[in-house]
Formats: C-alpha cells, sequence, structure tokens
C-alpha cells in the first residue's frame, strides 16, 4: 500500500514537472491546424506572446508542435531572458525539453556589456552558453571583437573567440587566433600568435593578458615589443600602454637597429616616452662596428637619450671584449652622439699588446666609419707592453693618442714622463736597454712597440747593456701588470675578479 501510494506521488511529481516545463502560448491573435502540411502542430499569427522557463518570445508567427514540445518562430523574432538577454532575430527554433534555441537571420543579443551581431547564433539555456561558427561582431563600451567562431558564456561574461579573431580599440587593433575575452571588466587573455599594433609599436606573443580598460598587460611565449627602430625580446613581458613602461625578465634582447646596439640579461626595465632602458642580471651591450662586435658587461646596464643622443653606461665591475681591444673599470659611460667614451675608477685598457691604465681614460671614435680615433689617458698615465725578458714602459701624467685602424700609433706623454725601453735590432737581437725621463715625449708605435721616440725638454737618461741595469731597475713606479685580469673572449667578460 505504502509502495504504491508513493508510486502514485511519484508520477504526480513527474506529471508536475513536465507541466512546468511545457512551452505555453500567452497570446496570438490567430491560430490553425492544418494536418496535412503540417501535422500534429499548430500554426499561430500576430502578435504571439510566449513563455517557457523564464523566457519570453515573441513574433509575427510560430508553428507549435506541443507534443514534442518545439515551436518554430518567423519574423522580427524577440527572445528575452528575464532583463538579463535580449536576441532579436528573423528566425528562431525553440526546444523546450533541452532549452536549446537556434536562430539566424540578423542576430543580435544583447546584455548589460555588450551586443553580438551574427548570421546565424545557438542558445544553450541549461549551460547559458552562446555558440557562433560563421563569424561574429561583439561590441562593448569600448571594444569591438569579431571572429569566425566563439562561445560566449553569460554565467562569468565570458567570451571565447576562435579563428581570425580581431579587436579594435580606439588605441589599437589587437588580432589572434584563440582569444578569450570577458566583457564585465574588459580582459583578454591571448592564445597562439597574436599581435597588439598601435601608433606608438606593435607587440607579438603567443601566450599572454591584456586589460582594456587599463592597459596594462603581460606577455609570455615568444614574446617582444616593437617601436621606433628597437625590438624588445623576452621569456616574460610586463607592459603598461598609459605609462610607456615595460619590463621584461629572462633572456631579454634588446636591437637599437639605427644604433647598431643590441643589449642582453635577464632583468630589465624599458621607458617608451624617453626611449631609455636599464639592464642587470648579466648585462651585455653588444655594439657591431665594421663586423667586429664590441661587447660591454657590467652588474648594470643603462641606455637614456634619443638615437642620435643615445648614451650607454655600465656600472660596477665593467669588462668589455672585441677582437683588437679590452678593457676593465668600475664604470664607463659612452656617448654616441659625440663617440667618446669615459672610463673611470681603476680603469685598464688593453690594445694590441699593450696595456693602458691611469685614473681615468677616454676613447673617442669616428662616429663615421665607427672606428677608434684618439685616446686620453689622465693622471698617472701607464703604457706597458711585455718584452720576452722584461716590459716596455712609458709614464707620465697624462698621454695622448692617435689611433690607425685601430691600432695606437702616435703617443704623447706629457708632464714627469718616463720611458724604458728594451732596444732591439732588425734581428729582434736585444742591444739595451733604454732609461729616460723628461718633461714631454713623443712616441710612434707599432703593435704596441715602439719605432720611433722624440723627447722633449731636457731628456736625462741613457741606454744601458743588460748587464748593467739590476733587475729592480727595470720597473717604473707604479708599475703594475694586469694581464690576469684581461679577457680574452667575450664570455670572460662576465667573469668577477677578485679585489
Amino acid at each position: 500500500m505504502k509502495s504504491t501510494l508513493l508510486f502514485i506521488i511519484c508520477c504526480l511529481f513527474s506529471m508536475s514537472a513536465m507541466a512546468q516545463k511545457r512551452i505555453q502560448i500567452i497570446h496570438s491573435d490567430n491560430s490553425s491546424i492544418d494536418e496535412v502540411r503540417l501535422p500534429g502542430a499548430t500554426i499561430l499569427l500576430g502578435n504571439i506572446v510566449i513563455r517557457h522557463e523564464g523566457i519570453k518570445l515573441n513574433c509575427k508567427k510560430a508553428i507549435h508542435y506541443k507534443n514534442d514540445n518545439f515551436i518554430k518562430a518567423y519574423g522580427d523574432v524577440v527572445l528575452n531572458q528575464g532583463d538579463s538577454v535580449i536576441q532579436t532575430s528573423q528566425y528562431t527554433e525553440y526546444n523546450g525539453n533541452t532549452q536549446k534555441a537556434l536562430s539566424w537571420g540578423d542576430v543580435v543579443i544583447k546584455d548589460a556589456k555588450m551586443t553580438l551581431s551574427t548570421d546565424t547564433l545557438n542558445f544553450d539555456r541549461a549551460q547559458q552558453l552562446l555558440f557562433y561558427k560563421y563569424g561574429a561582431t561583439i561590441k562593448d563600451s569600448v571594444n569591438v571583437l569579431t571572429s569566425n567562431t566563439g562561445n560566449y558564456y553569460l554565467s562569468n561574461n565570458k567570451f571565447q573567440a576562435v579563428s581570425n579573431v580581431v579587436l579594435t580599440n580606439p588605441d589599437y587593433v589587437l588580432e589572434s587566433n584563440h582569444l578569450d575575452y570577458y566583457t564585465d571588466n574588459g580582459r583578454a587573455f591571448l592564445y597562439g600568435a597574436s599581435t597588439i599594433k598601435s601608433d606608438d609599436n606593435l607587440i607579438y606573443c603567443e601566450k599572454g593578458f591584456y586589460d582594456t580598460q587599463s592597459n596594462i598587460s603581460h606577455f609570455t611565449r615568444n614574446a617582444r615589443i616593437e617601436y621606433d627602430s628597437k625590438e624588445i625580446k623576452a621569456d616574460s613581458l610586463f607592459y603598461n600602454r598609459n605609462l610607456g613602461f615595460a619590463s621584461a625578465t629572462k633572456n631579454i634582447v634588446i636591437t637599437d637597429t639605427l644604433n647598431h646596439i643590441v643589449l642582453k640579461g635577464n632583468y630589465a626595465e624599458f621607458f617608451e616616452k624617453v626611449d631609455s632602458a636599464f639592464v642587470i642580471k648579466k648585462a651585455v651591450a653588444i655594439t657591431n662596428t665594421n663586423k667586429d662586435s664590441l661587447f660591454i658587461h657590467g652588474d648594470t646596464i643603462l641606455a637614456t637619450g634619443k638615437p642620435d643622443k643615445r648614451i650607454i653606461r655600465a656600472y660596477h665591475h665593467v669588462k668589455f671584449f672585441k677582437s683588437d681591444l679590452s678593457g676593465k673599470c668600475d664604470s664607463i659611460h659612452s656617448d654616441q652622439g659625440s663617440g667618446l667614451t669615459q672610463m673611470f675608477r681603476s680603469p685598464v685598457l688593453w690594445s694590441q699588446k699593450s696595456q693602458i691604465t691611469g685614473d681615468t681614460i677616454q676613447m673617442l671614435n669616428n662616429i663615421e666609419t665607427n672606428k677608434l680615433d684618439s685616446l686620453k689617458v689622465l693622471k698617472n698615465a701607464f703604457i706597458i707592453d711585455k718584452d720576452s725578458i722584461g716590459f716596455n714602459q712609458i709614464k707620465g701624467r697624462d698621454l695622448y693618442g692617435k689611433f690607425e685602424d685601430d691600432d695606437l700609433r702616435f703617443v704623447n706623454i706629457v708632464g714627469n714622463s718616463e720611458v724604458i725601453h728594451f732596444v732591439r735590432d732588425e734581428e729582434q737581437v736585444l742591444i739595451g736597454i733604454e732609461k729616460t725621463s723628461c718633461s714631454e715625449i713623443h712616441f710612434v708605435l707599432r703593435d704596441g712597440k715602439i719605432e720611433t721616440s722624440k723627447f722633449i725638454t731636457f731628456p736625462d737618461g741613457q741606454t744601458y747593456p743588460p748587464s748593467k741595469l739590476p733587475l729592480n731597475a727595470r720597473k717604473l713606479r707604479g708599475f703594475t701588470w694586469r694581464e690576469m685580469e684581461k679577457p680574452l673572449s667575450k664570455n670572460d667578460i662576465f667573469i668577477k675578479d677578485e679585489e
């Protein structure tokens, strides 16, 4: 008895639930039945109002299949889901059992955040999902988005666009093959090859995030930014379009094609509006000079100024390498506009076989040929060249030099000048050791060796037989041979020497 009663109650409940899910015809001006043409259907005409499970449908004509709980609506179809969704079209099919609708013909759907236009649209009410396969346009308060196929999830305002996705903003155009866009906050998530083009720059990535309202973005996987004559690549790029600021991490490569400069490192920040950047964590600046690159490393590398007035600075543990020139100092300042490079704090320069030191070293490049033109060593100038049995040495207050084809050829030593020179004949047989001092000395060098010398103002010295000049007299005061600090390859610039 109890089981029978329970069965009856369940049946009544099931019938009640089914009744609640039936499509309800609220109004139509006319209705008719044509069992020959449309068996099992009711034809409705004029000012039709239909309701079902929270939706309201209006149209001019409808065919209602009551047993199938299915309706076809024609002419100025309007489908409302409460106050949240309003859809218009020329035709809509709706299944009350599955709560799925198919609409075509000038389909437009609106909610509080966006307007979607397409020719054919599917609406799964149970999943609160809209989807299309033949192209659509979505507009919100700022952006216009188009794609070939896509899904719109009403529950979280997520629009998922696939294939030929284009998001047009007043400031830029975003293109991708897969984009997830949230219409309530304007945030876009990019997957696959994607570009963002504006008047200021071009951004490329294969995975990333862009907040279209705040203009803040984060790009990963083959990310790069191009602007003016520069390109920035990194594993990860953060970008604030409003500030023109970007930061990058890991495997950074900044290429300046106008000045032929490349900056590398593992963390960098860029200031687009003032055209400046700094790089740290294994930072290196590479300057291409006549197919022979100059590599400069420092704990921090800073590039500032417009291309025609670009200044490169490197700070702390600075080393640089070029096939015929290398050096070391605590900081370096290079003005690309004037061609002047200055080395500070215990600088040392190796040119060919010569070691050059002083309190400050200045090098001047010819900005047209990009070759070394001249050299200044201010205070405590010292040149050392290693001979097979000793060291050729030139010392003075200041040094002024001139280069030919990147080889230091002409040197003037001014103030308290001293020289020790191992004199050899044409067969490189040692003749004697010259040791002289005067107020000023002029030299002509080749490959770091003295070809001729001219002593100005009361020279004092002589040439000694090797046996007559003791070993302790063969080095000038302040002599320091720093060969162990010399970088021999571009990889050696990252070696930090013990102080």
